[in-house]
């Protein structure tokens, strides 16, 4: 049997960065034996284990004792038979699920099915995002497709692929650079080294379970962050951006409050972000100390317009406190967001804010000092 939730990880990568190869190196790896693998189609992947197993309604046996599978029709389908599948024995034990997309998938939806579906929730968690991107094509990829962008958006680990094939370092020091830029709260890892395998690129959730403790800095991905911060002397990224349009749609932002704040400042800030620019949020992240019980800090998690249920640590891991928030955003106002926000942390009650004016301008309810 299985340990609910299972965690799920969303391997995603432009046409061509070598998502298969990374998979295939993975699956060989013996902390992987009890995966299922979903897959968009087998024509398109080649699969290298030795097939012990093939039944006809899409799912593979491998000689491991890990499961492939297509998705047919929802992938919420495909899941929610991989927990049927368990539950009635079919399948011995599931330790993780590792999903595939397409090339040219945007990720969120796979990320929103996994988030929103009320049974799935209970079986399945999210634990991270992982982006393969090619070395070789790389720049130019980024540069013609805002798909690709998402893609690194979106990531907790980016693997660069390939980079054995570049002759010109400074390309590498260049791409590194710019990948940072897009998403500097991401691990960037790369596939030739040989401790990018399992450790590296799963249990990126909230949980660590070296520590069998909450991590919240990692989640986060703080510790990239202030590394790219530091590695570019605090300034701000926006100058790098300028000669790549598509880069410069998306943001990453984090929002600080030293001290508690009530439940409603917070359901209000994302109801209202959601709904005037829900489409435009990649993915947000935080962690927020509460009024009402500041000694059980809440976690949020949400992907466009489909958050996770909020939920609950029993305590506060660290001695950090108050809240943080991480957005990753594309052609959202920073502007907008910041002032919302601040408006309504700082304002003493939001039970009943006047929302029309609060979503035409935050700054009406607050008196926020600009």
């Amino acid at each position: 049997m299985s340990d609910f939730p299972i965690p799920v990880s969303v391997l995603t990568g432009f046409l061509g960065a070598g998502k298969t190869t990374l998979l295939n190196r993975l699956l060989k790896d013996p902390a992987l034996a009890d995966t299922a693998v979903i897959i968009n189609e087998f024509g398109d992947v080649a699969i290298d284990h030795l097939l012990v197993e093939q039944s006809s309604d899409g799912v593979i046996q491998l000689s491991d004792g890990c499961l492939c599978c297509t998705v047919r029709g929802e992938l919420v389908d495909t899941l929610a038979d991989l927990i049927d599948r368990l539950q009635t024995g079919r399948i011995k034990r599931l330790k993780r699920v590792v999903i595939e997309t397409t090339g040219l998938a945007d990720p969120a939806p796979v990320l929103q099915a996994i988030m929103g579906h009320p049974a799935l929730v209970q079986a399945f968690r999210l634990d991270g995002v992982i982006t393969a991107v090619d070395a070789v094509n790389g720049d130019a990829t980024l540069d013609a497709h805002v798909e690709a962008v998402k893609q690194s958006a979106v990531a907790d680990r980016i693997v660069l692929t390939k980079a054995d094939l570049v002759d010109d370092q400074d390309i590498l020091v260049a791409l590194r650079a710019r990948l940072r830029s897009i998403n500097p709260g991401a691990q960037l890892l790369d596939a030739q080294d040989g401790d990018t395998g399992h450790a590296a690129l799963f249990e990126c959730g909230l949980y660590d379970p070296a520590t069998k403790t909450a991590d919240v800095r990692r989640w986060l991905g703080e510790e990239a962050a202030h590394n790219h911060h530091h590695e570019h002397g605090g300034h701000d990224h926006d100058h790098r951006h300028d000669e790549h349009r598509h880069d410069a749609r998306v943001r990453a932002i984090s929002l600080i409050h030293d001290g508690p704040l009530p439940f409603s400042a917070i359901e209000t800030f994302l109801d209202l972000l959601l709904s005037t620019h829900g489409e435009k949020l990649l993915r947000l992240k935080g962690i927020v100390e509460l009024t009402e019980d500041p000694s059980r800090p809440l976690v949020v998690h949400g992907v466009q317009k489909i958050f996770h249920p909020p939920a609950r640590l029993p305590a506060w891991p660290d001695e950090t406190r108050g809240t943080r928030l991480v957005l990753i955003m594309i052609d959202m106002p920073e502007d907008y967001v910041r002032r919302l926000f601040g408006a309504l942390a700082n304002r003493p009650s939001v039970d009943t804010p006047d929302r029309a004016a609060l979503e035409e301008n935050p700054l009406a309810i607050a008196g926020m000092r600009g």
